[in-house]
């Protein structure tokens, strides 16, 4: 199975941002809050298929699987939008990541 990461997900959103830019705000620094926000309201969709179908639909009922993942999905278009947003490159992103991955495995 081919690897899909941010660099497959920022072209895409590059893409789409570029298509809607007379009708969607810019990904700029200024409208960053904005896009957590709705970042925010995706992850309130998420849990919502959690608390209503529950974790057996999750895992079982194609259509329930089908809703829970694009609102997945919806959260990661707009985790990508903050990224172009605020300039943060995939590289920079991943040196974070590692990082702060090996803060946490010396934890406790």
């Amino acid at each position: 199975m081919e690897d899909f990461g941010f660099v497959q997900m920022q072209d895409m959103q590059k893409r789409l941002q570029e298509k809607y830019k007379d009708k969607w705000e810019s990904v700029s620094p200024e409208n960053g809050k904005n896009k957590l926000l709705w970042l925010m309201i995706e992850l309130g969709e998420v849990a919502d298929v959690i608390k209503k179908r529950g974790h057996d639909a999750i895992m079982t009922d194609a259509q329930t699987r089908e809703h829970f993942t694009e609102e997945l999905a919806d959260v990661l278009m707009y985790f990508n939008d903050i990224m172009l947003c605020y300039n943060i490159s995939i590289e920079e992103l991943k040196k974070i990541y590692v990082e702060k991955q090996q803060k946490n495995l010396t934890r406790w």
